[in-house]
């Protein structure tokens, strides 16, 4: 056996309990019980006791399950010396049991040290640890020599298998572990090699289309402007302007789909800094507060689809309005507000209703990811707020 072999400790997965497994669960808690009415057992089945005796039976009983419960849980940290001290009072425990002709308390608490050492610590701490129990027991066991002999290494044994057999069932999850972190990767390969697909042919379809719309459109503005001035001719210009404008649009937030798509989304701060500046005729600013972070991609898309139709409906209703857009950053989630300062235009309307133009939808993104939007008159203006979980 190597030296490594004998300083190592078991695996946390092999010392961790296998709350997965029903059986051994019902298995570990039968020893426990069975153990415990063993003790309890021998601990006032000898002769009379007064009221004081059992209460102080009774507590040390009780002194012993704490110090095994804290004992599982140093050597499930690997902490080499506070196990050994809390070994060193359980056996403690078991010589206070024998002095006090407790036998079967004392063989109970010899046993249990001697195969939860050999289980649970390193080699090169647990067979000198089992060797004291042992010996212990040995001591206080009234059989003959040789069933004294045959239960040391019975008990051994048994130590020692349960430690073989922890570090099996640990290698058997750490494996199970990494099949399922290599199968949850291979899954989200192949949704990015399926959403790139996807992206590839809304580019080669809907976004080169755009582009050609653009440039036809370029080139009739071009035509149109050299026609003589006149009210159709101004006429057909500015449908054609209009219709460049919702083109241009359509392809920016085109390729914003298409980069979501391939995973390749700027920070949410930076799209509303540029959703901003894009508009300036509307005097905006953006807040940003909390800790930045990655959002996931259903909270980004959210938050970038209320912010744009939120800036519509300042457009639309209250032209030439202050706009404050303040993005904050929350342990569990976001909060999206957009306020406007109110306009003289035909905004009057959405302020005092309380409705416009695609809060219905807005509200819709936000619950289906379990978030709320409130939409409503502020102090001065109309104010957009959005809540969701990310």
């Amino acid at each position: 056996m190597t030296r490594a072999a004998w300083t190592s400790w078991p695996s946390r997965e092999a010392l961790e309990r296998d709350t997965r497994s029903r059986a051994r669960s019902g298995i570990a808690w039968s020893v426990r019980a069975a153990l415990l009415t063993l003790m309890l057992w021998g601990t006032f089945t000898r002769g009379s006791f007064g009221p004081w005796e059992i209460v102080v039976g009774l507590l040390g009983v009780f002194v012993c399950a704490l110090l095994a419960v804290a004992f599982f849980r140093t050597t499930l940290a690997h902490r080499l010396w506070p196990s050994l001290g809390l070994l060193g009072l359980l056996m403690l425990a078991a010589f206070g049991a024998g002095q006090a002709e407790a036998v079967v308390p004392a063989t109970v608490l010899w046993c249990a040290c001697a195969v939860t050492s050999l289980e649970r610590l390193p080699l090169s701490a647990g067979v000198p640890a089992t060797a004291v129990a042992l010996g212990a027991y040995a001591v206080v066991d009234t059989d003959d020599w040789m069933t004294t002999a045959v239960t040391t290494a019975g008990l051994c044994l048994a130590g020692y298998v349960l430690r073989l057999d922890a570090e099996a069932r640990g290698n058997a999850r750490r494996m199970l572990a990494q099949e399922r972190a290599a199968r949850a990767a291979e899954a989200e390969t192949a949704a990015l090699d399926e959403r790139s697909r996807i992206a590839r042919e809304i580019h080669d379809v809907l976004a080169h289309s755009l582009s050609a719309q653009l440039v036809h459109l370029e080139a009739a503005r071009l035509l149109i402007e050299r026609e003589p001035a006149g009210e159709f001719r101004d006429q057909v210009l500015q449908r054609v302007v209009a219709a460049r404008s919702m083109a241009r649009e359509g392809l920016s937030e085109t390729r914003q789909a298409l980069s979501a798509l391939r995973g390749e989304v700027s920070p949410v701060e930076d799209f509303l800094r540029q959703l901003v500046t894009a508009e300036p005729a509307e005097p905006a600013e953006v807040r940003v507060e909390g800790e930045r972070r990655a959002l996931t991609a259903q909270a980004s898309q959210t938050v970038r689809r209320v912010a744009q139709e939120a800036m519509t409906n300042v457009r639309k209703h209250a032209p030439g309005a202050r706009v404050l857009i303040r993005l904050e950053y929350r342990p569990d989630g976001v909060v999206l507000e957009v306020r406007d300062s109110g306009g003289r235009g035909p905004g009057g309307d959405l302020a005092v209703s309380g409705s416009g133009y695609g809060l219905l939808g807005m509200r819709e993104r936000a619950e289906l990811l379990g978030g709320t939007l409130e939409a409503g008159p502020g102090e001065e203006g109309f104010v957009v707020s959005l809540r969701v979980p990310a």
